[in-house]
């Protein structure tokens, strides 16, 4: 990839809208600037509103120019922003002149790619850049907006200067007199070593919350057939999403929607009643259901009412619901919330509890790393490192520095200080044009 072109894309979304935002990145575009507002004498990140004319000097359209001086701008480099009326047809004809001034389409995440480059971003922070483009709530927002800030990288970086320290320790203890060495200095660095450990192992261990603020709580219902868990379903939406019958098995596959419960992003999906059948279609869809089960953050083990159910307790990960509780003459369940799809009656409750249940799984993110796919692989590989160091024969530094500066690497491979082309290339890829 030549980081020598000028490239340029559409930033704004794409489809008919009152404005589009298109963004030049290159090397020395002032003279570009100057005739695109046709004014020798201009501000960097000033506005000017200018008639931006094609290489005949036939008008293309009205438009906003802005002028990012390098290394001040998003990339490093030199930027400008065409903000241009947003019919397709004005931006392809923009597209089309600066194709003709030698410029370039940009590719996925191309933008990003020169940030990282000219040192703007690491790959930590372009994370969190593509978990903000993908935020559809407001705690997805919250929790982007940290990682692309730079709050996961200081920590990470961190704990890269501790190892590399700690490895340089281990090193030199082979090289030097003990006497020359600060006192105690294994036991140090064994017990930084443990503590870099402890970190590591309890960031991913928050990995499951982390990951269900970035995608969703997976929130299923289950239960046996005819219990109400489609009426349930369709009450909590708000809305007529699933098919109500009082013939058993009429759910046969998983109907899910997402909702918005509290600022967090919500996958609720009503599923297939549990019970022996014969029937091919239904057994397919109980193994939908089960399958919801072992991905669900949370499920809703919902009961009917007028009859006596084989339960006493919820699970670790369980709530059970009572339906028909307006008709209900079962023996009371402790700590089960009593519910009536029908009437609306307890709803408002069950949300509640559901909201409890997910703020008590949120709070093991706070003042944490947003781990994500990419970088729970890598952070697993440094723990195994950090684990096999202290393990290690106490006198044989040498493995034990070893170790320690693998674990270094794996932490380098997450901000990108140490790269793969593999890795850059999946990093980059989650962005879009403009990006």
């Amino acid at each position: 990839m030549n980081n020598n072109e000028t490239i340029f894309a559409l930033s704004s979304g794409h489809g008919k809208s009152g404005v589009a935002v298109i963004r030049i990145s290159g090397t020395n575009l002032g003279q570009v600037f100057s005739k695109f507002i046709n004014k020798k004498d201009f501000f960097p990140r000033r506005a000017y509103f200018t008639n931006l004319k094609d290489s005949e000097h036939y008008l293309i359209d009205q438009v906003i120019c802005i002028y990012f001086q390098a290394p001040h701008s998003f990339t490093g480099e030199d930027i400008i922003e065409i903000h241009s009326h947003g019919a397709p047809a004005v931006i392809e004809k923009i597209f089309s002149y600066l194709t003709e001034l030698g410029f370039r389409m940009a590719t996925p995440g191309e933008f990003s790619r020169r940030a990282f480059y000219n040192n703007k971003m690491d790959l930590a922070d372009i994370d969190g850049l593509a978990a903000l483009l993908d935020a559809q709530t407001d705690k997805q927002r919250q929790n982007a907006l940290k990682s692309m800030l730079g709050t996961d990288s200081k920590i990470y970086e961190a704990w890269r200067n501790q190892m590399i320290e700690i490895s340089a320790y281990a090193a030199a203890m082979l090289d030097y007199a003990e006497d020359e060495l600060p006192a105690n200095i294994g036991e140090t660095i064994r017990k930084k070593t443990e503590k870099l450990h402890e970190e590591i192992k309890a960031s991913l261990s928050r990995y499951t919350a982390v990951r269900a603020i970035r995608s969703g709580f997976n929130i299923a219902l289950i239960g046996e057939t005819n219990v109400g868990k489609s009426s349930l379903f369709n009450a909590i939406l708000g809305a007529n999403r699933a098919i109500v019958s009082d013939i058993p098995g009429t759910t046969r596959d998983v109907v899910s929607v997402q909702l918005d419960i509290d600022g967090y992003l919500v996958n609720l999906s009503d599923t297939a009643g549990l019970r022996e059948t014969t029937d091919t279609i239904e057994k397919i869809g109980i193994q939908r259901t089960q399958s919801e089960i072992e991905n669900a953050n949370l499920v809703l083990h919902v009961i009917d009412g007028t009859k006596d159910a084989n339960i006493s307790s919820a699970k670790e990960n369980e709530i059970l619901v009572v339906n028909k509780s307006d008709l209900a003459s079962c023996k009371k369940i402790p700590n089960a919330i009593y519910v009536s799809a029908k009437t609306g009656s307890g709803i408002k409750d069950l949300i509640e509890v559901i909201k409890e249940k997910i703020s008590t799984l949120t709070k093991t993110t706070e003042s944490t790393v947003a781990v994500n796919a990419r970088t729970y692989s890598l952070l697993q590989d440094a723990a195994v490192e950090l684990n096999n160091a202290t393990n290690s024969p106490k006198e044989n530094y040498d493995i034990f520095s070893e170790h320690v500066r693998r674990a270094a690497d794996n932490i380098g491979k997450i901000l990108g200080t140490i790269t793969a082309t593999e890795v850059m290339d999946a990093t980059f890829s989650q962005l879009c044009l403009g990006k």
